[in-house]
């Protein structure tokens, strides 16, 4: 199986994240509460924060959560999205 790494990675993880906390990102695509741009700029800032293996341990540890992780970037906005 190939590792994944770089933007591939934080692909993954925005995703994981975001369905953890009930959000589908490509439906909020679908449904215009979410851009293509706003969509990349969140895998951006994912690969910015630097927390990807503590993310993928917390995924991992976290089969019942409901919430992001305390220290998601992306927590504000995932939040916004859910209400929307």
């Amino acid at each position: 199986m190939a590792v994944l790494d770089g933007v591939d990675a934080h692909f993954w993880l925005t995703r994981s994240v975001a369905r953890v906390a009930g959000v589908n990102l490509s439906g909020a695509m679908a449904r215009a509460a979410l851009s293509p741009d706003q969509y990349a700029e969140m895998v951006a800032r994912c690969e910015a924060a630097g927390c990807a293996d503590r993310c993928a341990d917390w995924l991992a540890q976290s089969p019942t959560a409901t919430e992001p992780p305390p220290f998601c970037v992306h927590t504000a906005q995932l939040k916004a999205l859910r209400r929307a």
